[in-house]
C-alpha cells in the first residue's frame, strides 16, 4: 500500500458495506471512519455532536441544496454562523472528511465521501450492493426481523441514502459512472469482497 491509500463506500443498506469496510481498514492496517466522523467534525467545526447524530445522513430540500453548494463555492466553509442547521452539518462533514484524507491512509463509509474527495489523487470509490434476498436475510439476522419489516427497512434506508447522496453531490447514487468499482458481495461474501477491493488498490497504485 502506497503512503496515502483513502478508499471511500458506498452501499446498499444490507449489502455488508460497513462490515467490508471496517474489516478492509483492519487489514490495511488503517482506520475506518463510519459514525467515528461525526466526532471528529464536530471537534473540528465547534459543534455540537448532537446536530450531527440527528441529522447524519438525512435528505433535505433543493432548495437547502443549492444553498449549500452556493456557500461553498463561495469559500464561506470556515465560518458555520446563519446558515441552517442541515448546513452547517454538511459543511462541517465534508470539511472534516477533506481534512481526513489529507492527514492520514483511512476508509470512509457514505456521507458523500467520494464526492468530497472527486479531486483527491489518492482516493478510491467503491460502491457495494446485492441482491434483495441476500439483504433481506442479513437484516432479519442482524436486526431479529421479519422478512417484510427487514425489506420494508431496507427499502427506505436505500432511499434516505440515495435522497442525501443524490442532493449533495453532482452524482447519481447507486450508478456506476459514480464510483472506481462497484462489486456485488451478495456474491463474492464478506471476505471475497475484501479480496478484490484489495486487489484493486494494488492494481490502481501500481499504475498511479
Amino acid at each position: 500500500m502506497n503512503s496515502k491509500t483513502v478508499i471511500t463506500i458506498g452501499r446498499q443498506f444490507g449489502s455488508g458495506g460497513k462490515e467490508i469496510g471496517e474489516k478492509l481498514a483492519k487489514e490495511l492496517g488503517i482506520r475506518c471512519y463510519d459514525k467515528e466522523l461525526l466526532a471528529v467534525a464536530a471537534k473540528e467545526s465547534g459543534l455540537c455532536k448532537e446536530l450531527f447524530e440527528n441529522h447524519d445522513e438525512k435528505p433535505t430540500n433543493s432548495f437547502l441544496y443549492s444553498l449549500v453548494m452556493d456557500t461553498y463555492s463561495l469559500g464561506y466553509t470556515s465560518s458555520y454562523s446563519d446558515m441552517p442547521i442541515n448546513h452547517k452539518v454538511f459543511l462541517a462533514q465534508f470539511d472534516a472528511i477533506k481534512k481526513l484524507a489529507e492527514r492520514e491512509s483511512c476508509v470512509i463509509i457514505g456521507r458523500c465521501a467520494d464526492y468530497a474527495l472527486e479531486d483527491n489523487p489518492y482516493a478510491m470509490s467503491i460502491y457495494i450492493k446485492a441482491d434483495m434476498d441476500k439483504r433481506v436475510k442479513r437484516i432479519m439476522t442482524k436486526y431479529q426481523l421479519n422478512e417484510s419489516k427487514a425489506s420494508d427497512m431496507i427499502q427506505k434506508e436505500d432511499k434516505r441514502r440515495a435522497s442525501y447522496y443524490n442532493y449533495y453531490s453532482s452524482k447519481k447514487w447507486g450508478d456506476a459512472k459514480s464510483y472506481d468499482l462497484c462489486l456485488d458481495s451478495g456474491k463474492l461474501g464478506v471476505e471475497g469482497s475484501i479480496e478484490l477491493i484489495k486487489d484493486f488498490i494494488a492494481l490502481r497504485e501500481k499504475n498511479f
